[in-house]
């Protein structure tokens, strides 16, 4: 499963999203928008003017969302 969680520095749902993700043992990729002006188009084209914002294979959403969270690491399970 690939995750890209596009943020900026000093972001507090960001830095939350990443330890949700750390402690489940999910990995991810970080994408500055700071620093990459293609992923900012990117987000701004999904409809999206906070971060983060965290795209998988199969969805996007906003903010810091322990749910989506604990979805994720429970489909990564094998049955």
């Amino acid at each position: 499963m690939t995750i890209t969680i596009y943020t900026k520095p000093d972001c507090v749902q960001c830095h939350a999203t990443c330890r949700a993700l750390d402690r489940k043992g999910i990995d991810y990729r970080l994408v500055d928008l700071l620093d990459d002006e293609q992923a900012l188009h990117h987000v701004r084209s999904l409809g999206y003017q906070q971060v983060p914002v965290v795209q998988t294979a199969n969805e996007h959403w906003s903010g810091f969302r322990p749910d989506k969270i604990s979805l994720m690491s429970a489909s990564a399970i094998p049955a």
